[in-house]
């Protein structure tokens, strides 16, 4: 069994940054794809960026490109993702999850995903 566990959220101003970490114990994260979702209250869970396996290969929703970077330090069980320019769109619940295909295709389906954290809460004040 995997266990995630999300931290680095909190409350920053719109324009500002934050760097989440998702830090995996139990199984080595080496081999497992590794995405970032968030949730809003009334909204629906959301892709936000996903990282394959080595990190050979990453995925953005659109709404986060170019703001947000997600990387990968297999030595220290944990991905990060950087976000920068944060606006009150971004403010929700961040979860990480990890899918042990190492990087599926179908990355945006949070069922394809075999261990979630908890989450952090992100606030984001205009």
């Amino acid at each position: 069994q995997m266990q995630l566990v999300e931290s680095g959220g909190g409350l920053v101003q719109a324009g500002g940054s934050l760097s989440l970490s998702c830090v995996a114990s139990g199984l080595s994260l080496r081999n497992y794809g590794v995405g970032w979702f968030r949730q809003s209250p009334g909204k629906e869970r959301e892709f936000v960026a996903m990282i394959g396996e080595r990190g050979q290969k990453t995925h953005y929703a659109d709404s986060v490109k170019d703001r947000f970077t997600i990387s990968r330090d297999d030595t220290k069980n944990t991905v990060t993702l950087q976000m920068n320019l944060l606006g009150p769109e971004d403010a929700a619940v961040y979860t990480c999850a990890a899918d042990r295909s190492g990087g599926s295709i179908l990355y945006r389906d949070p069922n394809i995903y075999d261990y979630w954290g908890q989450g952090t809460q992100v606030t984001v004040s205009s």
